[in-house]
């Protein structure tokens, strides 16, 4: 350390040198992408991805066939061929919880009977406990700003607690994978509340866990101070966790799952790779934009309800004019998804009654206003080869933000859902045991002679 700096943390004028070599040496030209064939990101021009694999997990259907031509619908998301929809509302015309019951579904193709889905609340209960001293060895000790970074070290670190560490069985890793999904919650909140406590100066609240709790009545209990929330907030939170824990295989996070398992390594290496994946800005951390997007329209569009100014302004932040520049409405758009986002119709359809609740009625209709003036701005705008639509990032970042959730957790919350529908994946690619993942790359750079030093420059 050099005044309070980390010297080997700088990029030194050398560092930016050599840097500027790696870059010029790794460029390669558009045309040859054209020429090889070769799909960008897995992907052709109209966003459809490359088929990799298949799987009977989760199908996400954006269009439909007629006269031999593909038509874009309104989307749909089935786990294990039930419509998220209707898995949804069934669990709230009960007034009952629904990410366990989905996540048994993910797991085990099928819909659980009453007694079925007790014993499995009861074993993520029992599961829902660190080993001892934990909190105090590794989550205290060096918190980390980012809370997906301090996440996954803990992911990691619990390798060292399991005696059946390296065990690929279906059993043992199944037994790694309901503990993780019960664990997510507390290595999370815990981090956070360390991180809240050391760097920021807060007091430290590490409530222990409820085993009664649902997934989602546990994130709420650990993070508030004083561990209440309303049945309403429980519930809405844990429709978003059943939006979020899962969506087709070929998303960034869930294909690293696959990959990485392909390679026969252990459960907590695999899962660290998907947590990664999905720290990622172009993955899992959109609703953050979206709501500093929303803090931004909000600042400086005088009459929310004007919608010539809103018009206006959108305008300003697609043409690089305005909030941070990039020329994106973020929560807009989706790499599959074209007319509509069955998840933001899904939670769309819950957030009014929590806006009422927390008297946040006219940010909704912001939000509904942007929603709908969005994508015809981009469509009049930008050469589009499909539709646009808001998408689940656009009202999630609005529910947590009402939940009072702190954005540092945002990501995690999507990893403390997804957890489900990796571990899903990692069964999937275990059980058919399948080759190890590995795609071709053509290598493009002319053969050489070998120089002597003497004759270089």
């Amino acid at each position: 350390m050099e005044n309070g700096k980390n010297i080997y943390s700088e990029n030194t004028p050398e560092i930016v040198e050599l840097a500027r070599l790696s870059e010029a040496a790794d460029q390669i030209e558009n045309e040859l992408f054209v020429k090889y064939d070769v799909k960008r990101g897995l992907r052709d021009l109209n966003g459809k991805g490359v088929l990799t694999g298949l799987t009977r997990i989760s199908e996400i259907v954006a269009k439909e066939e007629k006269d031999g031509k593909s038509i874009p619908k309104d989307g749909e998301l089935y786990f294990r061929g039930y419509d998220v929809k209707k898995l949804i509302k069934a669990a709230s015309d009960d007034n009952r919880f629904a990410f366990e019951e989905c996540a048994y579904l993910l797991l085990f193709d099928k819909l659980p009977n009453k007694s079925e889905l007790n014993d499995f609340n009861r074993l993520l209960g029992f599961y829902r406990s660190l080993p001892t001293s934990f909190v105090r060895d590794i989550i205290m000790k060096a918190p980390s700003r980012d809370m997906m970074n301090t996440l996954a070290r803990s992911v990691l670190t619990l390798y060292s607690y399991d005696d059946l560490a390296d065990d690929t069985s279906l059993p043992n890793v199944l037994r790694q994978s309901l503990q993780l999904i019960s664990l997510f919650p507390l290595l999370s909140i815990y981090g956070y509340q360390a991180y809240n406590h050391y760097h920021e100066g807060k007091t430290l609240f590490i409530h222990p866990p409820l085993e009664e709790l649902s997934t989602a009545e546990t994130i709420l209990y650990l993070l508030r101070p004083d561990s209440k929330y309303t049945e309403l907030e429980a519930k809405l939170l844990d429709i978003c966790l059943v939006l979020h824990m899962e969506h087709g295989g070929g998303n960034n996070s869930s294909f690293t799952t696959h990959v990485v398992s392909s390679s026969m390594t252990d459960t907590y290496s695999v899962i660290a790779a998907a947590i990664g994946s999905l720290k990622g800005p172009r993955h899992g951390g959109a609703n953050i934009k979206v709501v500093h997007m929303f803090d931004d329209i909000e600042a400086n569009v005088k009459d929310w309800k004007d919608e010539a100014e809103v018009e206006a302004y959108l305008r300003k932040i697609l043409n690089k004019e305005a909030f941070d520049k990039a020329g994106l409405i973020y929560g807009i758009g989706h790499a599959i998804y074209s007319k509509s986002d069955p998840r933001a119709l899904v939670l769309k359809s819950f957030v009014e009654k929590l806006a009422i609740e927390k008297g946040r009625e006219d940010e909704l209709k912001l939000y509904e206003l942007v929603e709908k003036l969005a994508p015809q701005i981009i469509s009049g705008e930008r050469t589009m080869y499909k539709g646009v639509s808001a998408n689940v990032d656009f009202y999630s970042g609005f529910v947590y933000r009402m939940l009072g959730l702190p954005e540092e957790l945002y990501p995690t919350i999507f990893a403390m859902a997804r957890i489900v529908g990796w571990s899903a994946h990692r069964m999937e690619e275990l059980a058919n045991k399948g080759k190890i993942i590995r795609p071709a790359y053509m290598a493009i750079e002319p053969r050489k002679g070998y120089m002597d030093m003497k004759d270089r420059d």
